[in-house]
């Protein structure tokens, strides 16, 4: 069975020594001569993420099977292919669709078989349980936060700094803050206010000078 092989790192490193690659690729290799593939290409990806299929090497595996060039795409890994559980659905339909055979060297996943089915589906549904369950543990431990009254909105708003995960007025930027109300009242615009706070040399949280933009966000937030 005419047969392309897939192989991706993640990160930068991997991809410039070759570690990672070298040794998916030697498994691969060795896996497709163990079982009598007729392994046709192995197509890398080095430094991509895994989070969608918006990756050059697997779009071109992909062809090659749609074209009819090979019948099987193996890998050394199920997490090489994909860690999103909607296009690992998503590929499982391309496969099905095409009858393509997905074979995981290292997972023991050949669906050309019932077996092999079964356990990418277990797989699947597990992933999807973990990703649950990570968001579920996520909102219970931001709502336990919210309840002790501790920050949990991530940017800290000018006038304020962020003390043990509590909110607590900073004293500069609380005096900046309302000369910026004060000048607003007087009827000054924002790009007035904007060249008063630079030419006292008052700057935004960042440290930088101060932009209508941020002016505007300093004080719709104190609101």
């Amino acid at each position: 069975m005419k047969t392309v092989a897939y192989i991706r790192v993640s990160s930068e490193e991997q991809a410039v020594s070759g570690l990672g690659l070298q040794h998916q690729k030697k498994k691969v290799e060795a896996y497709a001569e163990a079982m009598d593939l007729d392994l046709v290409e192995v197509i890398e990806d080095a430094g991509k993420s895994a989070k969608d299929l918006h990756r050059e090497g697997i779009q071109s595996a992909l062809a090659k099977l749609k074209a009819g060039e090979a019948q099987a795409l193996l890998i050394y890994k199920l997490d090489r292919l994909t860690r999103s559980v909607k296009d690992l659905g998503s590929l499982v339909e391309f496969f099905e669709k095409k009858n393509i055979t997905l074979i995981s060297a290292q997972d023991s996943i050949n669906t050309g078989t019932a077996a092999g089915r079964m356990v990418l589906n277990i797989l699947g549904s597990v992933a999807q349980w973990e990703r649950e369950v990570i968001g579920e543990r996520t909102k219970s431990a931001m709502s336990v936060l919210k309840d002790q009254g501790r920050y949990t909105g991530g940017h800290v708003p000018f006038g304020f700094r962020l003390e043990n995960g509590f909110l607590v007025e900073d004293e500069k930027e609380q005096e900046a803050l309302q000369l910026m109300k004060e000048l607003r009242k007087r009827g000054m615009s924002y790009r007035a206010i904007v060249k008063e706070l630079n030419d006292q040399g008052v700057n935004s949280k960042a440290g930088k000078k101060w932009h209508v933009p941020t002016v505007v966000k300093a004080l719709k937030q104190a609101a």
